[in-house]
């Protein structure tokens, strides 16, 4: 077997033996596809990639758990959903005692525009900033599932059993987000 071939339990095996290279492994596989969901869930770029090694430190701390029986990178979403929303609680009481001027703000978020690569890529920066904007504004019983379905791919009963709840609540909850972001859309559109 080569080192492509060897699958996630494999690797989980192995790390939980003391093979650190193994869980590096895990960690690189499964990197981008974390960074891609956490990254849609928290508009902050530099934010994201410190939720991402939180997330990795969290589950190596936490192997020994794991549930042979669950899909690793379901698991790490879970981590990783939790790292999310521990991150949006500690801003919500940062806001609370110091106002609107954190991360989120005008002031943090207005950052010099990299070299301009053309028009056509400047339009498409700013449909996905229209889009990460509507996204951010969705609640998070609609932003959650939509997340995890939609952009993270995952099925509806596995997004399911990662949010305590029913498929058919993902499915209408999926069905509310994609209409109020088109809402949402409709309103600021280039």
């Amino acid at each position: 077997m080569t080192l492509d071939e060897e699958t996630d339990a494999d690797l989980v095996l192995r790390a939980r033996n003391g093979d650190d290279r193994a869980f590096t492994r895990l960690m690189r596989r499964h990197n981008p596809p974390l960074y891609g969901f956490v990254r849609r869930y928290i508009a902050d770029a530099d934010a994201a990639v410190d939720v991402v090694q939180e997330t990795f430190v969290a589950a190596w701390k936490a192997l020994a758990r794991f549930d042979d029986q669950r899909a690793f990178p379901v698991w790490l979403r879970a981590i990783a959903l939790n790292k999310c929303r521990d991150r949006a609680r500690r801003l919500a009481v940062r806001r609370l005692i110091l106002g609107e001027k954190d991360e989120q703000s005008p002031e943090a978020q207005a950052q010099p525009d990299p070299a301009p690569d053309g028009e056509d890529s400047i339009v498409s920066a700013q449909r996905r900033a229209l889009v990460q904007k509507a996204i951010d504004r969705l609640p998070i019983k609609l932003k959650e599932p939509l997340l995890l379905t939609y952009f993270d791919e995952l099925t509806h009963q596995e997004a399911a059993s990662l949010l305590g709840v029913t498929v058919k609540t993902i499915e209408t909850r999926v069905y509310r987000a994609r209409q109020r972001l088109a809402e949402l859309l409709d309103r600021s559109a280039i």
